[in-house]
């Protein structure tokens, strides 16, 4: 049951962070004024405002024990900050779905993270999953319109720097994952990453040529079609996305709890599709069955 759990959570993280390229491009969309540092440091103020009242009020959130004040520091830099910067920026200059597609190539490279930093072993099941999620994964890109050009090459190196900066929190948070439960790692890691955005706003104010001002709060909208989206991105794919995934790190591993995010585009192209970004094709269906097959050989223990 715990397992079955941890599995279930995994997979409604990987809906949330799916559903999250596709809410962002429609920020950026309906709201000219929007850059990329102002809706992230929105998203991890409404994740904070929320998180930090809830776990005090149920008595969940434990303080940073001495020693470890710099791995989280450092997991914040991580993400959400640079992994942010990357991911967002990348996402407005190309579509969500593609850029989810992208995502979706983090756990090809953590198994081989985690073997090269902390010996873990590779197994057959694991490599086997993730070669057969990838396949599935370009599949469905094929199944989208223009193929494998749509995109800017700007956008699409700043999702490889996301990816590298994925694998890296990854690596990071296997040091503390296992001394503090999974939503006080992700309520601290905000905290942080909405000081480091909160400096980074104040430094882009001070330029006369940045593209972010304190006025541009009042050229905003605030419509409720901004704030919905916005919400969701910070409580349920900046926080319980993060717990979630958090919680899988610890309960399987790295290497296995990561290849969910192989799923990521499904749901990226569902909500797509209901929104009516994206059209549904015969390959977009084969490349999701592909994906969720590779997910459920990664989980097989290897035979000896």
């Amino acid at each position: 049951m715990k397992k079955t759990l941890t599995y279930s959570l995994l997979t409604l993280a990987s809906v949330f962070w799916g559903v999250s390229f596709i809410l962002t491009k429609q920020i950026f969309l309906t709201e000219a004024s929007m850059t990329v540092t102002l809706l992230i440091a929105l998203r991890l103020l409404l994740a904070s405002a929320v998180t930090f009242p809830l776990l005090a009020a149920i008595r969940q959130l434990e303080p940073i024990r001495k020693g470890d004040l710099k791995w989280f520091l450092i997991l914040a830099l991580a993400e959400p900050f640079v992994y942010h910067l990357f991911e967002t920026s990348g996402v407005r200059l190309v579509s969500g779905s593609l850029s989810s597609v992208v995502i979706a190539t983090i756990p090809l490279f953590v198994p081989f993270g985690m073997a090269a930093a902390y010996r873990e072993r590779l197994t057959w099941p694991l490599l086997v999953g993730v070669v057969m999620s990838l396949v599935g994964v370009a599949t469905m890109l094929v199944g989208e319109e223009g193929g494998f050009a749509v995109g800017s090459s700007r956008g699409l190196l700043f999702l490889a720097g996301a990816v590298v900066t994925a694998v890296v929190y990854t690596l990071l948070l296997v040091r503390v994952v296992n001394r503090y439960r999974p939503a006080t790692i992700t309520a601290w890691q905000n905290l942080f990453g909405l000081a480091y955005f909160v400096i980074l706003l104040t430094v882009e104010n001070a330029l006369p040529s940045a593209a972010f001002s304190w006025g541009t709060l009042g050229e905003l909208s605030w419509s409720w079609g901004m704030m919905w989206p916005l919400l969701t991105l910070g409580l349920f794919c900046s926080t319980f996305a993060y717990m979630f995934y958090n919680l899988g790190v610890k309960e399987l591993g790295a290497s296995r709890a990561c290849i969910f995010n192989n799923t990521i585009p499904i749901f990226s192209f569902i909500a797509a599709i209901a929104i009516g970004q994206e059209t549904f094709s015969w390959a977009k269906l084969a490349g999701m069955a592909i994906v969720i097959a590779g997910v459920f050989i990664s989980q097989r223990p290897e035979k000896r």
